[in-house]
């Protein structure tokens, strides 16, 4: 009988555990924890002490280490190759990941190939903040490395763009300076002059793209690069946050199919490879116009269950194949139910968690809504403003992800697990 597989998960957390324990051959893996979610994801980012705790820990394993993997964004999205070139073990293109996480390299790279992308330019943050020459309002604003719309602002006039410069001036260096020590120590990497001058600590503005957004995921292999499948992202009315992410899209097939076009001459061009990757988009379903908002060389963690509910196994089978060097097979509408969603509950004003509502209550929830499961993310006595990795609107309270066999079943289910969440806090 094979020895089981041990499989090294940076920032392996409880929620995706549970669908990694339910992909294909999964009975023959070994799952281990490298580094916790709170060393990789909060506060200032010390990238070149977790390489080396990282390097110590699988130094002191003692066994076959048979993979390493992540799906969470930088610093995961950049170890990940890291430490697969170190032992030896199949992973991403560390040069191919960094195209797609620096925004302005991956913008320049990406007008080579599609011409599906806004208008860009840097933002000069070392003097007076003034719009980039030739572009219009509204426009985003953000800095060339961030992740979950931390220090991303729409602006519509000058005294916005003013406000909102101040803002990324503050906050740019928790996550610019660890990428910029990445770009500075990364084995044999050649940065374009452009990229080299503007360095981590830069400033992206992008004219504001129209339509309702969207997304694909897929994966590449030795140069391939597949599409598993496209999604829907809808926001709260009025906001430019999250409501939920729904799959199978509901976009007309043109729409889709250009998306899959657009998503694998990007990948192409970014040169990025043996890499799960997920693209945004905006799109606008009347004129079949597609617009490239975001190229993340990693698969979304968020859509696991989604693609359970509907094609029977989570993405992150994609992961772990790749991971051990094999092509994934991804099913096809094997699932349980025809769409499934993740839903983020949120809270759109400051305050600290007094109540989270208990285990008791979720389980039950469960049981009276099937097809759900509900993830909390903050904790006890913890103050939402204090909380990493969140938009610049609102908060995260929970994620709600449910299958359906239509659109009202969904919506009708996460109203009834919506409103069986008690939550209570202190104003501030």
């Amino acid at each position: 009988m094979a020895s089981p597989k041990n499989i090294f998960v940076l920032g392996l957390d409880d929620a995706n555990l549970r669908t990694l324990r339910r992909v294909p051959g999964a009975e023959d893996y070994r799952y281990h924890p490298l580094l916790s979610v709170p060393e990789l994801q909060e506060g200032e980012i010390p990238i070149a002490d977790l390489i080396d705790k990282a390097q110590r820990e699988l130094d002191g394993f003692d066994g076959e280490i048979s993979a390493i993997v992540g799906y969470w964004d930088f610093p995961v999205t950049t170890m990940v190759p890291l430490l697969c070139a170190r032992y030896g073990l199949p992973g991403p293109n560390l040069e191919g990941v960094l195209r797609c996480e620096h925004k302005y390299w991956s913008r320049l790279e990406q007008q080579k190939v599609i011409n599906e992308h806004p208008r860009f330019a840097l933002v000069d943050l070392e003097g007076e903040p003034v719009p980039p020459e030739g572009l219009k309002f509204p426009m985003w604003l953000k800095p060339v490395k961030s992740f979950s719309s931390e220090l991303a602002f729409k602006v519509d006039d000058e005294r916005e763009f003013a406000e909102a410069v101040t803002k990324i001036r503050e906050g740019i260096g928790r996550v610019g300076e660890p990428f910029q020590y990445v770009l500075d120590h990364a084995p044999g990497l050649e940065l374009p002059p452009e990229v080299a001058e503007a360095g981590a600590l830069a400033c992206l503005a992008e004219e504001a793209m129209h339509g309702v957004q969207a997304a694909t995921e897929g994966f590449v292999h030795d140069g391939e690069v597949m599409v598993n499948g496209a999604l829907d992202s809808i926001n709260y009315p009025g906001s430019s946050s999250f409501l939920r992410h729904q799959y199978p899209s509901q976009l007309p097939e043109p729409v889709v199919h250009r998306m899959f076009d657009v998503s694998k001459r990007v990948i192409g061009g970014l040169g990025l490879d043996n890499s799960t990757f997920s693209i945004e988009f905006f799109c606008e379903p009347e004129s079949g116009e597609v617009c490239v908002l975001e190229v993340n060389p990693r698969h979304s963690q968020s859509h696991a269950e989604m693609f359970e509910y509907v094609d029977g196994v989570p993405n992150h089978h994609c992961m772990i194949q790749l991971g051990l060097g094999n092509r994934p097979e991804m099913p096809y509408r094997k699932g349980e139910y025809r769409l499934g969603a993740k839903w983020y509950h949120r809270r759109f004003h400051d305050g600290i968690v007094r109540r989270l509502p208990s285990r008791a209550e979720l389980d039950r929830l469960r049981e009276e809504v099937p097809g759900t499961v509900v993830d909390l993310v903050p904790s006890p006595g913890q103050r939402l403003s204090d909380m990493d990795a969140q938009d610049s609107y609102s908060y995260e309270l929970a994620f709600v992800y449910t299958g359906a066999d239509s659109e009202e079943q969904l919506i009708e289910k996460y109203e009834r697990v919506a409103g069986g969440l008690r939550f209570e806090f202190d104003e501030v």
